[in-house]
């Protein structure tokens, strides 16, 4: 039953960053602390080091200076007022004035019972309130297959947006279809080389630069079959159009099937070509020009360059140095096309009118244009005074595919890599997404064939899943000889089982600061620290039967620790979910 101390409505976190609140509320009241102090930076998490606690704030330690007093000083204060809390059974002053906070069993109790009661919403928060956030991801060149080096950035926008969502934001998945630069029409070429063969012609080997892959063979096929012989010695300009679009639509479905495998569907696929054609560069410029953002001027000589080797070209320059850039940037060429940071600063523009937050997920090569891009967005999304719309790019490293420690050889289906359709029909959709969010994007990883599918404590992927279905395996076996999860005694729960609740109800803060940072990769470090937790406790019972889940002469303390079991099973259902992972019931 859930005391009035604790409400149902709230995780223990929320809770007791309530009570710190209320504790300081009283201390305004009684004159010991000046009102209007903020308060935003006040914290209520675990300790550290778990000895020293539950709970640690720092809220002394933030408030004291502009409190114009101590930290250590208010720290006292502040420990006798949450010492009164009925749950908090110490209250203690670490270091220059942090406090630490030990709560009863009951307190971690209630929110065992509170993961009952939501199930599949347990960790869920109404922190984004309802704002929309546009995730970018993917956006690969529509040239081919999905390959490995799409891979982990496709995973961590999915899991991104998939979290955002479950913290209370709307999210739009977008993706953005690269169809108006110069790799299309090679796309078109390589084609018609295929369309030709398609034919019965003998094309011998695919030109040097245009795409050799086999997987261009049915499309040639399908060419030849819409076509005839039409275009097979027509002139270039004839086919390049049609050609070009077939080639690109086909392409898309490829692509969309191969992302299908992994678990990704996008929203929104938004084409460049689309974009160019509705003249949304023209009133990108437009709008920069009327807020004298845009002007037409010279760069400077490429460092190496001397006046007689460089000839310089007016070009209409953005202000990006207003915005931290270190040069103004063209958006465009001085053939009067667009360049990639003209056509990319419209498609932002275009997507800060419908969200109110923007997140592209980006290659780690892209890094040198990630300056230019918040830029111009900060300038399109705060004129006039007004706050620019919140925009983040995450960069994301590549990923080195091994077999037994060696790099794996060339796709010759793909032409020059090897598919990401290829290695999720191997290791499985769950092993490839729970892999991809095991070490931050920014770091460089291996992803080892053997390794990701060993059953070992090193493999997280199998430790996390392994830890789920012991759970519905024991819970299996209770069933069997008759006992069923109960919520009637806990309080026979001891501390070695209270210590896997204390970490199993850190996941609706965990939550909140992985979507806060954009950083869905906490939830997989998350999901480890907990599964390492169940297994340790499972472990004592190897040595000790009488710390069993069940344990038979026990009726009333086996269902209480079923219970417990259930919940922690819960939490890692609920984690693995964020990240498009089933949670496996047996493996």
């Amino acid at each position: 039953m859930t005391t009035d101390s604790t409400p149902s409505a709230q995780t223990l976190f929320a809770h007791y960053a309530g009570v710190i609140d209320a504790a300081l509320d009283a201390l305004v009241a009684a004159g010991s602390l000046p009102d209007g102090l903020p308060r935003g930076a006040v914290t209520c998490e675990p300790p550290r080091d778990a000895s020293h606690g539950d709970l640690a704030t720092n809220a002394a330690m933030v408030l004291a200076k502009p409190a114009g007093t101590n930290p250590r000083a208010l720290a006292g204060l502040l420990v006798e007022e949450l010492a009164r809390h009925p749950r908090v059974t110490s209250a203690e002053i670490a270091g220059p004035g942090f406090i630490n906070l030990r709560l009863d069993a009951a307190a971690w109790l209630d929110e065992l019972r509170l993961i009952a009661a939501r199930v599949g919403d347990y960790g869920r928060s109404t922190l984004g309130g309802g704002t929309t956030v546009n995730v970018e991801y993917v956006s690969a060149n529509p040239t081919g297959p999905m390959h490995m080096g799409h891979c982990r950035g496709a995973v961590v926008g999915d899991a991104l947006a998939a979290l955002l969502e479950f913290a209370g934001h709307k999210v739009v998945k977008e993706y953005y279809v690269n169809d108006a630069g110069a790799q299309v029409d090679v796309l078109a070429r390589s084609a018609h080389v295929r369309y030709r063969e398609a034919l019965g012609e003998d094309v011998g080997a695919i030109p040097e630069g245009l795409y050799p892959g086999d997987y261009l063979v049915p499309l040639g096929q399908q060419l030849a079959a819409e076509y005839g012989d039409r275009y097979a010695a027509a002139p270039e300009a004839e086919w390049l159009v049609p050609f070009r679009q077939k080639a690109v639509a086909a392409m898309l479905v490829m692509i969309k099937d191969d992302l299908a495998k992994l678990g990704i569907r996008h929203d929104l696929f938004s084409s460049e070509a689309e974009l160019q054609a509705a003249g949304k560069p023209e009133a990108a410029e437009a709008w920069l020009r009327a807020h004298d953002l845009v002007y037409d001027g010279h760069l400077e000589a490429p460092k190496g360059k001397t006046p007689e080797d460089w000839e310089p070209v007016e070009l209409p320059l953005f202000r990006s140095t207003r915005f931290g850039d270190d040069q103004d940037r063209p958006i465009k060429k001085s053939d009067g096309s667009w360049t990639y940071f003209g056509a990319d600063l419209a498609y932002h523009f275009q997507k800060a009118e419908t969200a109110d937050a923007l997140v592209d997920i980006w290659g780690a090569d892209h890094a040198g244009t990630v300056k230019r891009i918040k830029a111009a967005v900060a300038a399109l999304t705060g004129a006039e005074g007004a706050a620019p719309k919140p925009f983040e790019v995450k960069l994301v490293q590549m990923v080195q595919l091994l077999r037994d420690g060696q790099p794996v050889k060339m796709s010759k289906r793909a032409g020059n890599f090897v598919t990401l359709a290829d290695v999720v029909d191997e290791v499985g959709k769950d092993v490839v997404r729970f892999t991809m969010l095991t070490r931050k994007p920014d770091a460089q990883m291996d992803f080892d064939f053997a390794k990701v599918v060993e059953a070992s404590k090193d493999n997280p992927v199998f430790y996390v899943q392994y830890a789920h279905a012991r759970v519905c395996s024991t819970l299996r076996k209770g069933a069997a000889e008759g006992f069923a999860p109960s919520a009637e005694t806990l309080d026979l729960l001891g501390e070695e089982e209270l210590a896997v609740l204390k970490l199993a109800a850190q996941m609706p803060r965990i939550v909140e600061g992985a979507a806060l940072a954009r950083e869905p990769h906490r939830i997989a470090f998350f999901l480890y620290d907990l599964a390492a937790a169940f297994h340790a406790y499972w472990n004592i019972g190897n040595d000790r039967p009488e710390k069993r889940f069940i344990v038979a002469q026990d009726k009333a303390l086996t269902e209480a620790r079923l219970f417990l079991a259930a919940q922690i099973g819960q939490v890692v259902k609920n984690g693995l979910a964020i990240l498009g992972v089933e949670a496996a019931e047996e493996l």
